[in-house]
């Protein structure tokens, strides 16, 4: 059964609303990640300072949640969402907030550049704590989930939302949330949040293909558009194969422990997802399950990788 959409008379309460207008479902692609990062640090050696991890979790919520409103803004304003009759809310197709009344797109706005600074404040006060190189991964991580609908970079529209949100998501949330513990660079988590940063942008890819004629008709010329459903289908199950053929390499080569093969359970689920995905790619309302098993598969693969990791015996040479 398809969920309801929201409205002014379901949502009377301001906290619920506000609390709902941030798709709080999808902030465990941001939080999944994080412990990806406490997980490397701890498997080095480096003692977890429970208030830094905390703040961090929080920090990337914030943020992560800011983005999100602000790409409702956004699609707002250029009439995707408004356009979009095939979507399969609420994994596609945006909020609705704005569409349906509850929000208007000044609120939305200014709620979802409020989440920034909240999360960006957070970001200052652990850069203080851990060190210089934060302040960096920080800004390219606002940077990244501003500009993937903001024009004038508009990177989604461009065919750079896939990029954006694995070097955003698998690649510098691991990374900030190792710095944070550890206090210095290493490369370890940017190679263990790789497969994740696949099956997260896989996230994004098969949403796509729901929303496809309303994004083309909007001039948001991503992959899935560009290449017509029947052959970006293909794309999916190509990401997947690379994102588990990566977590065995570095398992054979030592980089990660030989506990990690749990965190390639999840390809049973990647994929079932792209196996719906090649036979319904042009039937959208048929590609619910494949985005939940899509959603199960980067999450589950993000916990099941901190459980692994938690539990090796020591990085040698960490610390």
């Amino acid at each position: 059964m398809a969920a309801a959409e929201p409205t002014t008379a379901a949502l009377r309460n301001p906290l619920r609303r506000y609390f709902l207008a941030t798709r709080p479902a999808f902030l465990l692609a941001s939080l999944a990640p994080c412990f990806i990062g406490f997980a490397t640090a701890h498997w080095s050696g480096v003692t977890l300072r429970l208030e830094l991890a905390l703040a961090t979790l929080l920090g990337a919520a914030l943020v992560h949640a800011g983005i999100n409103v602000l790409n409702d803004y956004y699609d707002a304003l250029n009439g995707t969402d408004e356009l979009n009759t095939e979507r399969l809310f609420p994994f596609t197709g945006g909020s609705r907030f704005i569409q349906n009344g509850v929000l208007s797109t000044g609120q939305t706005a200014r709620y979802g550049a409020l989440l920034l600074a909240a999360g960006g404040a957070i970001g200052v006060a652990l850069a203080l704590a851990a060190g210089p190189l934060l302040w960096l991964i920080g800004a390219a991580g606002v940077l990244l989930g501003w500009a993937y609908s903001a024009p004038p970079l508009s990177l989604n529209s461009r065919g750079f939302g896939e990029l954006s949100v694995a070097l955003g998501f698998g690649i510098l949330i691991p990374f900030g949330a190792d710095y944070v513990q550890r206090g210095a660079f290493d490369l370890l988590p940017i190679a263990a949040g790789a497969p994740y940063a696949l099956l997260v942008a896989n996230l994004l890819y098969i949403n796509q293909f729901p929303d496809r004629r309303a994004d083309d008709s909007a001039g948001k010329h991503h992959w899935v558009v560009r290449l017509g459903a029947r052959r970006a289908r293909w794309g999916y199950a190509a990401a997947a194969f690379i994102a588990y053929a990566t977590l065995a390499i570095e398992i054979a080569t030592g980089m990660l422990p030989a506990t990690a093969w749990l965190a390639a359970l999840p390809a049973a689920l990647s994929a079932t997802a792209a196996w719906r995905l090649l036979r319904y790619a042009e039937q959208p309302q048929a590609l619910a399950p494949a985005i939940r098993f899509t959603i199960l598969a980067a999450v589950s693969h993000g916990l099941l990788l901190t459980i692994a990791l938690t539990g090796a015996p020591q990085r040698l040479g960490g610390g």
